[in-house]
């Protein structure tokens, strides 16, 4: 089994894959790794937690557009115009905007968590 040392958000992790995968691992883990500079170039101080837990929306949206466009391609309806969040430009409303969906989500889990 094979191992891949990555280091995302200053952090060192160790990730276990199948052997001819190392490279694989890398890509996506470079990947989540540039999600955290967006996040972090919008300003503001996160948790880890929190800063993965804004990647993963960033990357849940991303995934939602690019299923929207398959769907769109197979269906032969026009796609999608490009999303602004696609730009380059760090968007200090939309870091705000993800912070207070972050909150919403932690409220709900901690209310899951006590049930």
């Amino acid at each position: 089994m094979g191992q891949v040392t990555v280091k995302v958000n200053g952090y060192s992790h160790t990730i276990g894959c199948k052997d001819g995968e190392e490279d694989h691992v890398r890509d996506l883990m470079a990947q989540i790794e540039g999600k955290v500079q967006v996040i972090r170039n919008m300003g503001g101080q996160f948790s880890e937690s929190r800063m993965l837990l804004h990647v993963s929306l960033l990357l849940a949206d991303e995934l939602g557009d690019l299923k929207a466009e398959m769907a769109a391609l197979r269906g032969g309806a026009p796609l999608p115009a490009p999303a602004a969040a696609a730009t380059a430009q760090p968007d200090p409303a939309l870091a705000e905007r993800l912070a207070r969906i972050a909150e919403r989500i932690e409220g709900i889990a901690l209310n899951l968590d006590r049930t």
